[in-house]
């Protein structure tokens, strides 16, 4: 059943002299509201293709201005079936394709906001491009897309937001969860291609990607670090400064420590989605000075001279 016509501005509302930021917005809040995979109300398909339609003509300078002379008769004489199907995703590839070269992510500190737009990010909730299917009648729904977010390891453990920046100019501000994995996707509804026919908006995925950290390992839900010794702190034992993901941690080296031993710092690793953390292990790394002084060199021959132990008795 064909939608009745709605003026664009009352679908969205917004008034007509609205800025693009302000039409954005709108669209968005609605969007994610009627959007068919959240909302099973009968009418919230007609709305969502409404919604939909409205923004694709004020988004665009050209349509809008005909709009505004036009209202409901803009359309007369053009036939704007293939500029909806060609979406105008300039350097975007269809979901299953390797990433984005031209995404921008500049990372920032606070936490919070414009969480509901992650549905599905810890498995299952999402489904593929190829088996979404499109509306009844000639209503076919846009493509889903999908762009990289490269983040470090630090930033992944923290959350944050971050400003994507797409191929067409738009931008989006997005909630990074703590603890996110490598490989994970965040869902925005009704961020893709869009729809022809009247078909609804598809969907943008953004596929985290996790950059190998100098610093930490990841196990699980544990981090493993390296934890530099001098040989008597090692020998002595000491009780020495360890860099986590959250700042500084005191840790007591045990006297007789050899390299490889692995010492525990209990929820000092990676965040869990339910809350809480895996544990930290520094394992110790013996480092001996590059360049001795005198005194040490004295010190290590009086060593030498006085000590019985031989770390190779005992091995093949």
């Amino acid at each position: 059943m064909p939608v009745a016509f709605r003026d664009y501005y009352e679908a969205l509302g917004v008034p007509r002299g609205a800025s693009n930021e302000e039409i954005r917005r709108a669209y968005r809040k609605l969007a994610r509201q009627y959007h068919p995979d959240v909302n099973k109300d009968p009418d919230a398909e007609d709305r969502f293709k409404e919604v939909s339609e409205a923004y694709e003509v004020l988004r665009d300078p050209e349509k809008r201005e005909r709009y505004d002379r036009l209202g409901a008769n803009w359309r007369a004489g053009d036939d704007v079936s293939d500029e909806m199907r060609s979406s105008g995703f300039d350097g975007f590839r269809r979901a299953g394709g390797d990433g984005f070269e031209d995404i921008r992510v500049p990372f920032g500190d606070d936490f919070g906001g414009f969480s509901d737009l992650f549905e599905g990010l810890f498995g299952g909730g999402t489904r593929s491009a190829r088996s979404r299917s499109g509306f009844a009648g000639a209503a076919r729904r846009g493509a889903d897309l999908e762009a990289e977010v490269e983040l470090s390891l630090e930033e992944a453990a923290r959350g944050g937001h971050r400003w994507v920046a797409l191929g067409d100019g738009r931008s989006y501000e997005v909630t990074i969860p703590p603890g996110v994995r490598d490989g994970q996707r965040i869902r925005l509804a009704g961020e893709g291609g869009q729809g022809s026919g009247g078909g609804p908006v598809g969907d943008l995925f953004l596929r985290v990607r996790v950059k190998p950290s100098r610093r930490f390992r990841l196990r699980g839900e544990d981090l493993v670090t390296e934890l530099p010794v001098s040989p008597w702190e090692a020998a002595l034992g000491a009780t020495v400064e360890l860099g986590t993901l959250d700042g500084r941690a005191q840790v007591k080296v045990p006297a007789g420590s050899s390299c490889g031993r692995r010492l525990r710092l209990r929820g000092e690793g990676w965040p869990r989605p339910g809350g809480g953390k895996g544990d930290l292990y520094a394992e110790v790394k013996i480092v001996v000075p590059p360049k001795l002084t005198r005194a040490e060199r004295k010190a290590f021959q009086e060593l030498a001279s006085v000590s019985k132990f031989d770390p190779r008795k005992g091995r093949s």
